[in-house]
């Protein structure tokens, strides 16, 4: 594991924010970083061969909680994404938040497209922002320890790479929308619906598929914030139930339907739904004929079992024409809506 260390902490950065934390090199000049204690434009880091460089923010992710840095003269190697973690491996966890820190972890379940996953690993001062690999230093995650008390949490490499490469051509992230306002429905008894439930938790509740949450947070910024587009937040709790592979079978809070758990809404079995209760003028969802009342079943063949699941399910794919099975009067149909973008 030492040899691991070596190689892997060659891409690993301090990030002097205020406070020490970590970065992950993605690139000639990019540096991955976590957004939420970046609080200014400009920062300074230190690499592995002991050069002090200055690094501009070029734009913040708060659906991620990511920040991409470009530092000029930079000359790291960049990482490469894990080419599969098979459940059962062991993760290594690095950091430089001063020297060289490491810490071992666990895959305990398949990585999330969406959302964040748990490492195994128990989190160090500074870890935030370094990197989670394999056993031959694929990158597996950007670690983060500010989403859940106690918890070491990872950003899925795909998603922080997709992220870092966004960020790097535009300064920002595009967000997907429908336009809508929803909350759980439970139909008991009724056969369960496809089971894939991706995102991440939330208190349930009221929520608009928008974009504009706030990022995970940090010390002395609000957590689970409102944001523009969305109802019923997300807050430091709502992290709790997300095992990596899927909800928690009770939900969020132990809440049952309003958690919406994979496919059941309640001891007796059913099938859940969102029921549309808002919908926004001139959206993409009012343009695809979509009426309050409605309730939604099936995005592509995928149940939505919670708000906060339809939020992730839209986040990364505006622009793109999805199928919505929903339930309107009494029968099934579907509805053909092209996403639009904030």
């Amino acid at each position: 594991m030492a040899d691991a260390v070596a190689q892997t902490s060659q891409s690993i950065v301090s990030v002097l924010a205020g406070r020490r934390i970590s970065g992950v090199v993605t690139g000639e000049r990019e540096i991955l970083s976590v957004a939420h204690v970046l609080h200014g434009d400009e920062v300074k880091i230190l690499t592995q061969d002991g050069r002090e460089l200055m690094a501009q923010v070029v734009g913040r992710d708060p659906a991620t909680d990511l920040a991409l840095l470009r530092a000029e003269g930079l000359k790291l190697p960049a990482v490469s994404a894990s080419q599969g973690a098979s459940v059962g491996e062991l993760l290594l966890v690095v950091g430089r938040p001063g020297g060289v820190q490491a810490a071992l972890g666990f895959l305990g379940a398949v990585m999330p497209e969406r959302g964040f996953a748990p490492t195994g690993a128990t989190p160090f001062r500074g870890v935030s922002g370094g990197g989670v690999f394999d056993a031959r230093g694929g990158l597996v995650g950007v670690a983060n320890a500010g989403l859940s008390r106690g918890e070491l949490l990872a950003v899925p490499a795909a998603r922080a790479l997709n992220v870092a490469a966004l960020l790097a051509r535009d300064g920002r992230v595009p967000r997907g929308y429908l336009g809508i306002g929803t909350q759980p429905v439970h139909f008991p008894g009724q056969a369960d619906q496809p089971e894939n439930p991706s995102g991440s938790g939330a208190q349930a509740g009221v929520a608009e598929d928008g974009p504009g949450r706030r990022g995970p947070g940090s010390e002395g910024r609000e957590r689970g914030g409102r944001g523009r587009g969305e109802r019923g937040g997300r807050g430091r709790q709502g992290w709790a139930d997300w095992t990596g592979g899927g909800w928690n079978q009770a939900g969020p809070r132990g809440g049952g339907p309003r958690g919406g758990g994979p496919g059941r809404g309640g001891p007796g079995g059913g099938r859940i739904g969102l029921t549309i209760v808002q919908i926004e003028a001139g959206s993409p969802a009012q343009a695809a004929g979509l009426m309050l009342g409605d309730v939604l079943l099936l995005l592509g063949a995928d149940g939505i079992h919670h708000p906060n699941q339809l939020l992730e399910a839209v986040r990364d794919r505006s622009g793109e024409t999805l199928t919505l099975r929903i339930l309107r009067g009494g029968s099934e149909q579907d509805v053909q809506v092209t996403l639009g973008e904030r």
